[in-house]
């Protein structure tokens, strides 16, 4: 496996997202007042170079590459620039890249930590359901991270809004209400990744008799994941909280599963053995 080479394109891409960063510092002290496409374009850089590194890992590997914490975060950060690229093409979105940058950037460094990566063999049997567990799991990561991404977004133009009326009026972005429709569709998809991933759980169990997954850190949380954002869901379409609150949440609920994906996974004799 050509390990040394696809890295090299990994980093490439983390330091785009890092020119990112900065580039971003400039459209929020401008209020985001006008079309950019420069951030656009860094974050298709970044991409092309995500692309390159886990194209050229999976046909080293005969796989999916989403089988390591270093995979897996990658792959989440890739299926996040995917969507923005996407959902950037419309002008009104097109600043969701400033709010994802440094969260593109903090998911590239944590998968450059040490340890991440460990050598594998570069043929394995055949790994259907649980690539498909996997896969579900990292999109649904994806959305989670697109759903507080467009919170930060509605926590600016609230803040907007509230404290600076003009400038609110001269930023490009697009409005509160339309964002709380985005956090809202984007952690529904979530939700539904995460369960179809979870359903395939009991296929990989009757494949494995072995697997003790009742008592499984990982498998724990990912119960207290699902509990929690099928309790934003609810208490937002029942109550109909919205507002701040909900786009906080959405934000929490994403910080706390990057916080605690690498613990968890560490910990966990099943996935990590």
């Amino acid at each position: 496996m050509n390990q040394p080479t696809d890295k090299l394109f990994f980093l490439g891409a983390v330091l785009c997202y890092g020119i990112s960063v900065v580039y971003s510092v400039l459209l929020w002290r401008k209020g985001f007042r006008r079309d950019d496409w420069v951030n656009y374009g860094i974050f298709a850089a970044g991409f092309v170079f995500l692309t390159v590194s886990l194209g050229m890992r999976g046909f080293s590997l005969s796989r999916c590459p989403i089988h390591n914490l270093y995979e897996a975060i990658a792959f989440i950060a890739w299926t996040i620039v995917a969507a923005y690229l996407v959902i950037g093409l419309s002008c009104r979105f097109r600043f969701l890249g400033a709010f994802a940058s440094p969260v593109i950037f903090a998911i590239g460094v944590l998968a450059l930590m040490p340890g991440l990566d460990p050598p594998t063999e570069e043929h394995v049997f055949n790994l259907k359901w649980l690539s498909l567990h996997v896969a579900l799991n990292l999109l649904a990561y994806a959305a989670f991270g697109l759903s507080a991404v467009a919170g930060s977004m509605y926590l600016s133009a609230d803040h907007d809004l509230r404290r600076n009326k003009k400038r609110a009026l001269r930023s490009l972005m697009p409005p509160v209400q339309r964002l709380e429709k985005t956090i809202v569709r984007m952690m529904v998809a979530g939700f539904g990744f995460w369960t179809a991933g979870l359903a395939v759980v009991p296929l990989l169990a009757r494949q494995d008799p072995d697997l003790n997954l009742a008592s499984d850190p990982k498998t724990i949380w990912t119960a207290v994941v699902w509990l929690g954002y099928l309790a934003m869901l609810i208490i937002h379409w029942k109550f109909t909280p919205g507002g701040r609150r909900f786009a906080i949440s959405a934000i929490a609920g994403f910080a706390f599963i990057m916080l605690t994906f690498w613990g968890v996974n560490l910990l966990s004799a099943v996935h990590n053995p």
